[in-house]
């Protein structure tokens, strides 16, 4: 870079020999005085060593010699100014390069240095060479550093020390070497000749927006440095960084054009300050919809709060997605699970609320509520420590009265629980590594559509996902791996879950879940559950096994199809009932189990594949399908595919409606259920009454309650062979289980029929 070829500026001051008219004993302001007539300078018209030359006698403490005319000053510029000088007799004086800073409307600039280096002449006729170099930053190698707001100077140098002594002066000569601070082949814009200044206190934002003002589609280079910005800076151009960057938490970096985690680890040379700085950026609309963590590995040694890295706000509702890198986390104290014991009381009528809670204060939003008649995946969603209440993200099936409840706080990776409300958030091609640590996400008390996709949570230590309010509205996951910590871990010991969902509208697709103690809770409605392959299985003989897939509400209106189902099982339950017992409304109802593979092995015969386990009287199933599934059991067989969990309560048989259990396959599964169940009867002796048995065969052990048809499968005869063409009737619910079905003829017959009973209306 040089101004003089590539812009034609006109830096060379004039030769002495031309007239000296042009050359002040002062400042070189207009008006100051000359040396044209001075008695204390001539010229020389051959000089032996210098040609033409400037003779000066030195007549004052500091002997002026400035060029009048202004020499031009450009930001990024950088001039040298030089002079051989060489003493000719008397005291011997100092010699340096000096000049006059100017700026707009002839102004001086004040403060700035305007003197380079001091040198002293030691000797007659020795020529000594002087040199400073002027510019608008603060370069090394630059003496006199003036700053943006000098546009121009008046370029000479001084003579200071002892007076009397003559020295003769060469030619002055200046040239532009900008390019000595240019990188090769690069085109860079420096921060430092806009004023920056690493010195980690002065203020350098507005010395980086001139700077991202001036690049004009080149690059802006961070030099070496630590640089402190006061205030929100957006930089409109790619950003190298070779320096650092410090400003306070609520101020923000944006880098529009340079948007990726890699370059704000460079600028806050640190990954966990870059990565909530850039996740701050990206909030703030930075001119992108995702964060790139450009393939990075991003090491954490504590939870982030993602509301806290970005202070200015608390909801939020526009498409932004984090992507493509691992975020790790290191092992330290602040990932420990904090635990508050505290006495509340819990009234049904207001079913989300512990009033007159002890201690409230201590008890941190987003912890885990364990007690007595307390539910699976209980959260604090929010407290009014004034009041002593706490909201809770489901109602308790049996706590009402006062007891001392445990509170869990449980450490995540990415917290987003300081939000009010945060939607459409994504996180893709991310691998989370809790490393046994820590869990991985908590999710906001409310907002829709948060999504993980294309994601690995390795390892988390309590959760993968936690949804403590409706944060989990329509979330969608998909493609992910879900890897347990516990794998190890005898099924009765592990504690970890992958998800939970409060609101409606989960989708879970091609996931695959490995070993925790449950996969999932659905505490809401229409979900869909499909292609995922979950397994929860150890090496026990004859092992206990637990629930893989949790539907925690009566109706949850909801479709599992076409999963790998493993070593685990489907639990339906209404242990989020404040009021457990069955009043109104539709009672377990609304689930279709389809297409589903369905495989155990070396666990009790007991263990079933489909468990309803009702927290109250009176419920019943009312609408649900399960066809098409493959039940198998290796290394040993069990009793039946589904089954009714009685540890609170049984269902209400009598009230059955609308279940399919249909085109299904058993391997290993001693009862083969179906509903409509068609049965062969063969009466071998005659009788007025045939009872028709069928034995395990009706799903989950339901009555008979009605028959859809019965035939004959050849003739029906009297004792003595006369065959008769009457139909019988059927009494139904007959028996101790109330699962026979009575076929009543005219008279006493025998011979076979096929009976198809249902155990719903």
């Amino acid at each position: 870079m040089n101004k003089v070829i590539t812009e034609g500026l006109a830096l060379m001051p004039p030769v002495f020999s031309g007239g000296l008219d042009v050359w002040s004993s002062g400042d070189g302001v207009p008006g100051s005085d000359t040396y044209d007539g001075a008695v204390s300078a001539a010229l020389v018209p051959a000089d032996a060593d210098f040609g033409g030359c400037l003779e000066l006698q030195k007549t004052d403490a500091t002997q002026k010699l400035r060029y009048i005319g202004q020499t031009p000053l450009l930001p990024g510029c950088y001039l040298q100014v030089k002079a051989r000088v060489k003493a000719v007799s008397g005291a011997l004086p100092s010699v340096r390069i000096a000049a006059w800073a100017g700026g707009f409307g002839n102004s001086h600039i004040g403060g700035v240095v305007e003197t380079g280096p001091s040198t002293t002449l030691t000797s007659y006729g020795e020529v000594v060479e002087i040199s400073a170099i002027i510019g608008t930053g603060a370069r090394g190698g630059v003496d006199m550093p003036w700053g943006t707001s000098a546009t121009y100077g008046h370029m000479g140098l001084d003579l200071t020390g002892a007076t009397g002594g003559v020295v003769r002066i060469n030619d002055i000569e200046i040239t532009d070497i900008t390019s000595a601070y240019l990188r090769d082949m690069l085109s860079l814009v420096d921060v430092t000749d806009f004023g920056a200044v690493g010195d980690g206190s002065t203020n350098n934002a507005p010395a980086f927006e001139a700077a991202d003002d001036a690049a004009d589609g080149r690059r802006i280079l961070v030099p070496a440095g630590s640089y402190y910005l006061d205030d929100t800076v957006s930089l409109n151009h790619q950003v190298v960084f070779e320096g650092t960057v410090t400003m306070p938490t609520d101020k923000m970096l944006l880098l529009t054009k340079s948007f990726d985690f890699p370059t704000y680890a460079a600028a806050f040379g640190d990954e966990e300050l870059g990565f909530k700085k850039a996740f701050q950026a990206l909030i703030n609309n930075a001119d992108h919809e995702s964060l790139d963590l450009g393939g990075r590995k991003v090491s954490l040694t504590g939870p982030v709060d993602m509301q806290a890295a970005v202070p200015n706000k608390t909801s939020y509702a526009t498409r932004r997605v984090i992507r493509n890198g691992q975020i790790e986390a290191q092992s330290g104290t602040a990932w420990d699970t904090v635990t508050v014991t505290s006495q509340a009381t819990y009234d049904p009528n207001d079913s989300r609320t512990l009033s007159s809670v002890a201690d409230i204060a201590n008890i941190p939003v987003g912890a885990l509520v364990e007690g007595s008649g307390v539910g699976r995946e209980v959260y604090v969603k929010s407290k009014n420590t004034g009041a002593g209440e706490l909201t809770l993200n489901a109602p308790l099936y049996d706590a009402a009265g006062t007891q001392v409840f445990t509170f869990k706080d449980f450490k995540y990776m990415f917290d987003f629980s300081g939000f009010s409300a945060l939607s459409k958030f994504g996180i893709t091609e991310v691998e989370l590594q809790c490393n046994s640590h820590c869990s991985a996400i908590r999710l906001s008390p409310a907002g829709s559509v948060f999504s993980l996709t294309n994601c690995f949570v390795s390892r988390p230590k309590d959760r993968g996902i936690s949804s403590i309010g409706t944060g989990c509205q329509g979330i969608l996951v998909d493609n992910c791996q879900f890897l347990s910590s516990e794998e190890p871990e005898d099924v009765p010991d592990r504690t970890s879950i992958a998800l939970n969902v409060n609101a409606n509208d989960a989708k879970l697709r091609n996931n695959r879940v490995t070993k925790f103690r449950h996969f999932a809770l659905l505490a809401g409605g229409n979900n869909t559950v499909a292609g995922n392959h979950f397994f929860q299985g150890d090496s026990v003989a004859g092992g206990v096994r637990t629930a893989g897939l949790i539907l925690a509400s009566t109706y949850c209106s909801t479709t599992v199809s076409d999963n790998y189902i493993d070593n685990c099982f489907i639990e339906w339950t209404n242990e989020q009932d404040a009021t457990p017992d069955f009043t109104s409304g539709f009672s377990f109802s609304s689930f279709s189990i389809s297409d589903n593979v369905f495989l155990s092995g070396d666990v009790a015969p007991w263990f079933s594949y489909i468990v309803v386990k009702s927290h109250g009287s009176g419920h019943y199933l009312n609408g649900v399908s399960v066809c098409g599934n493959k039940f198998r059991s290796i290394n040993g067989n069990i009793d039946r595919a589904e089954r009714v969990d009685t540890s609170f309560a049984g269902l209400d048989f009598s009230r059955t409606k609308n279940v399919f259990f249909e085109g299904n396959t058993f391997h290993n599964v001693s009862a083969a259920v179906s509903n409509p169940l068609r049965i062969r009867h063969e009466q071998s002796s005659a009788a007025k009454t045939w009872t028709v048995d069928p034995g395990d065969a009706l799903p989950f052990g339901g009555r008979s309650r009605g028959v859809d048809s019965v035939i004959a499968l050849g003739a029906i005869t009297t004792s003595g062979g006369s065959s008769r063409y009457a139909m019988p009737y059927a009494d139904l619910e007959q028996g101790s289980n109330e699962d026979q079905v009575d076929l009543v003829w005219e008279e006493a017959v025998k011979g076979e029929v096929q009976l198809t009973m249902r155990m719903d209306k």
